[in-house]
């Protein structure tokens, strides 16, 4: 018995060593940074976000950063860079989206300087909005638009917010245009929204890093180390019953032998419609017997001259539309009814009729009676005779 090599059992024991204890960090990062909340009925926290002040650096990506508001309020604050913070209202993890609006209940003030362009969000659907400030023919204007309540003072001025391009053309001739900014919506807005006091979450998503894929299969996201910003997905339930691996085997262990089996039943298949029909043929023991064959062949395979054809009998029916029996009162060929004063014909061997026409162009290329078959017995004379 040939003995193992020791260098090779060597490498093999360091290479499960390196990935056992690679696998074991990694398992105890994540059970280390649970999923925790700022506050009661808040958002639930996990990678990529992290709570500052509960988790460390490592349970979280980089611009993720969040932040619990002690105050009354209670909020979850999402902090980004050259802004003021934002409060998280929720949090899809699989489609890598979250919800945010301003904790102070002033959105359009934030709006007013939202720059996403250094963080790692960025909008689902924008949405453009000119913000205007009005001090004249207030009663007017707020009838006809919504102002935006925290930015206005209604006995001195109005502001309003507008994605309308009507709108805009009217309130340029009577008011202070602010700003045009991008707002990145929930869904597009349409032309017949006039004004809006934007008050509604922010929709923000983000692509890196991308763990929806590992969040929808209920797994968890984080690190594969703490060295890289290289991601890892960990506790990924089982799946039920049996594994694409297995559907693989057991499809190819089924396959290959029913193909096989196919191809020797085609194969016996053609090979018995082969000799079974040159036997059959070169089975003749007499030529009496081959010419007949021949005769056979001839007459289903060839059509009727046109002499033998305008011999047939013709018909010109009348206003009762009465043929003679075994025919109804429809061409089987065309399948129309017959009609007053048209013209039938008639095959002499059945007394089956059709239209002359019809017939006409059947006989040609076929030497027997669409219906019952019947092929006129002076065909196969007149076939000997010109072979002779």
């Amino acid at each position: 018995m040939k003995t193992p090599n020791p260098k090779l059992i060597l490498i093999c024991f360091l290479f499960l060593f390196n990935l056992n204890q690679t696998q074991v960090m990694s398992l105890a990062t994540i059970e280390t940074c649970l999923d925790t909340v700022c506050h009661m009925n808040e958002p639930l926290i996990r990678f990529p976000f992290h709570i500052e002040e509960k988790q460390t650096n490592t349970c979280g990506y980089p611009g993720f950063k969040v932040l619990c508001n002690e105050s009354e309020k209670n909020q979850t604050l999402l902090n980004l860079p050259y802004m003021e913070n934002l409060s998280i209202q929720k949090i899809n993890y699989a489609k890598q989206e979250l919800f945010v609006n301003d904790p102070n209940n002033c959105l359009p003030k934030q709006l007013l300087s939202l720059n996403l362009s250094t963080s790692p969000f960025d909008a689902v659907y924008y949405q453009q909005f000119t913000f205007f400030n009005c001090s004249y023919n207030l009663e007017y204007l707020t009838s006809r638009y919504k102002p935006i309540a925290c930015l206005s003072d209604y006995s001195k001025y109005n502001v309003f917010a507008t994605p309308s391009l009507t709108v805009f053309v009217h309130l340029s001739s009577v008011c202070d245009l602010v700003d045009t900014v991008n707002v990145p919506v929930q869904s597009p807005f349409f032309d017949q929204v006039l004004s809006s006091e934007l008050n509604d979450d922010l929709r923000l998503s983000w692509n890196s890093p991308p763990c929806g894929r590992c969040e929808s299969h209920g797994g968890r996201c984080g690190f594969k180390n703490n060295s890289t910003f290289e991601i890892a997905c960990y506790n990924v339930p089982s799946r039920q019953g049996i594994s694409r691996g297995a559907s693989y085997a057991i499809a190819i262990c089924a396959g290959v032998p029913a193909l096989l089996c196919f191809v020797s039943l085609l194969s016996w298949i053609c090979s018995k419609f082969r000799i079974g029909t040159h036997g059959w043929i070169w089975a003749r023991e007499t030529v009496a017997d081959f010419e007949s064959l021949l005769d056979h062949e001839y007459t289903n395979t060839s059509g009727l001259d046109k002499p033998t054809i305008e011999s047939y009998p013709k018909i010109v029916i009348g206003d009762d539309i009465h043929l003679p029996k075994p025919n109804g009162k429809t061409c089987p060929i065309c399948l129309s009814e017959y009609m007053p004063k048209e013209t039938v014909k008639t095959m002499p061997e059945c007394e089956h009729c059709f239209h002359a026409q019809c017939i006409d162009e059947w006989l040609p290329l076929n030497a027997s009676c669409p219906i019952c078959r019947t092929s006129p017995p002076r065909l196969q004379s007149q076939a000997r005779g010109g072979s002779d």
